[in-house]
């Protein structure tokens, strides 16, 4: 059974502040700078990294996250999480082998920091994946649930 589209979107946009979250404030103690992917994406697309910013939620918030529960939800193994974690490990694998490339750091971060970029970069799609897994995954509580909780 396929999950909520309205639940792996909210999943995605959480996963989506977290990834963010380690890009900017945790990648610089790696790196010694952020991994500014808002930046890269406004330039391989020639315009501003707010436009780039917004591609990129836009694409963790909707497109991975409608994706990962309308098409491979019932083909990955495991649990919710763990699903989630297979998916954040291919959108980890397709960014280095294919995206990060195309917009000019070289494949796997060879022109973009290295080994640490990609470690950091494997970080934060395991944290994505999970988050967007959990969150998906999770139990739908009714209304009559939550009343007999309190």
């Amino acid at each position: 059974m396929r999950p909520s589209s309205w639940r792996a979107i909210v999943g995605g946009f959480l996963g989506t502040i977290a990834i963010t979250f380690l890009m900017y404030s945790v990648a610089p103690f790696m790196l010694g700078q952020p991994m500014d992917v808002a930046k890269m994406l406004g330039d391989f697309l020639g315009t501003t990294r707010n436009v780039g910013m917004a591609v990129h939620y836009l694409n963790g918030t909707i497109i991975f996250p409608l994706i990962f529960a309308w098409i491979l939800w019932t083909f990955l193994p495991g649990g919710a999480t763990g699903k989630g974690i297979a998916w954040g490990l291919m959108l980890w694998f397709l960014s280095q082998a294919i995206v990060t490339p195309m917009m000019g750091g070289g494949f796997f971060s060879a022109n973009a920091g290295g080994a640490m970029a990609v470690v950091a970069s494997l970080l934060g799609h395991i944290v994505y994946g999970a988050i967007l897994g959990a969150v998906t995954g999770a139990p739908a509580v009714s209304v009559g649930q939550e009343r007999r909780a309190a």
